[in-house]
């Protein structure tokens, strides 16, 4: 994740933060956020077993901040079906958060990589993250079953989608510089294009350059 992006237990938390599994969650109308979710079949099982072994290692207050990072390398490795190198089903994703744009949230930044997405946002007044994090599952998930039963193509994996997801608040206009590079660079440092701008399925390229413009 994006220096700066995890949440020290000394950070600032915002009102509305709850937990939902093991993965702690903020929701508040007005704050930056910066999600992540992921295909189910990108973390195979035996890939989950060594991830429990490492954690099992480690205090307690460090088990949280390795997952992350370890899934993110999982995820960057191209673990799974990767379905989201399909050019129908990324162009989906980006045109579904597209579509909310302005009515839900605003939509600051975002990359689709072949099996997990990185999108950033300010929430509308009166809109819960979680139920719109749901909603691009749940539509998305819907696209893609189709996609698998028309291409005949199998799906080693009980859903669509991972259930958690992470989201992280941005505090400041450093963090939101560090989460804005983050996410362009993902393709780079997965070893997919050489430059940002030349992966179709981000933000990279866009004209728009969105400021941070404070919480």
């Amino acid at each position: 994740m994006p220096d700066g992006c995890s949440n020290p237990g000394n950070a600032k938390r915002p009102l509305g933060w709850y937990s939902r599994g093991y993965l702690p969650h903020a929701d508040q109308a007005g704050i930056v956020q910066f999600i992540t979710y992921h295909l189910a079949d990108s973390q195979p099982a035996d890939v989950v077993e060594r991830l429990s072994l490492e954690l099992a290692t480690l205090p307690s207050s460090q088990q949280d901040l390795h997952r992350r990072k370890r899934i993110e390398e999982w995820m960057d490795a191209g673990y799974g079906s990767c379905l989201l190198r399909q050019p129908e089903m990324a162009a989906m994703l980006v045109e579904n958060w597209r579509k909310y744009e302005g009515v839900r949230y605003e939509l600051l930044a975002w990359v689709v990589m072949p099996n997990h997405a990185h999108v950033m946002i300010r929430l509308q007044e009166g809109m819960s993250l979680p139920k719109i994090v749901q909603a691009w599952k749940g539509y998305s998930g819907r696209k893609i079953a189709e996609f698998l039963r028309a291409s005949g193509t199998a799906w080693n994996a009980p859903r669509i989608w991972h259930r958690e997801y992470w989201d992280r608040f941005i505090r400041d206009a450093r963090h939101f510089q560090n989460a804005m590079d983050y996410i362009h660079l993902n393709p780079v440092k997965a070893g997919l294009v050489a430059s940002p701008e030349d992966w179709p399925w981000s933000s990279a390229s866009s004209r728009k350059r969105p400021a941070f413009a404070g919480q």
